[in-house]
């Protein structure tokens, strides 16, 4: 009797704790979504947008970074992140923003900035694809097979 009822209260356990891992993972799920529904959803959400380079500035009185961001329809939407500006945000094509909408701006929690990729500069194939073989630099390793 004593090993069924450990057995039972293990298994209540297990599973107790399992709902609770799936609440928590749930809950961290931020959808993408567009502007209007960030406006409206109450909770943390993912926005896709193109930076406003020329609006974006450090707000010392906000602080944070703060910048503009447009979807492909225009609609604009003001962007403020309790940290520093991303290194490579100067570069960025577009950004991710995940975030809360406060009623005035979109309160980031993460920035994920999306630059141009390197081998755009190669036409429209990367290495290693396309009509001819592309072979590799050789290293100055100096050693020898």
């Amino acid at each position: 009797m004593n090993g069924k009822r450990r057995l039972a209260v293990g298994v209540i356990v297990l599973v107790v704790f399992g709902v609770l891992g799936l609440m928590n993972f749930k809950n961290s799920l931020a959808p993408y979504v567009t502007f209007a529904e960030a406006r409206e959803a109450g909770r943390t959400v993912q926005v896709a947008g193109f930076p406003v380079h020329s609006d974006a500035d450090f707000d010392a009185a906000a602080g944070g970074f703060r910048f503009v961001m447009h979807d492909e329809f225009g609609e604009k939407m003001d962007v403020l992140y309790r940290g520093g500006k991303p290194g490579n945000f100067d570069q960025a094509q577009s950004v991710v923003v995940v975030g809360n909408y406060d009623g005035k701006v979109m309160e980031a929690k993460q920035i994920l900035v999306k630059c141009p990729s390197k081998y755009e500069a190669m036409g429209d194939t990367h290495p290693g694809e396309g009509g001819e073989d592309q072979a590799l630099p050789e290293s100055d390793s100096g050693a020898s097979e």
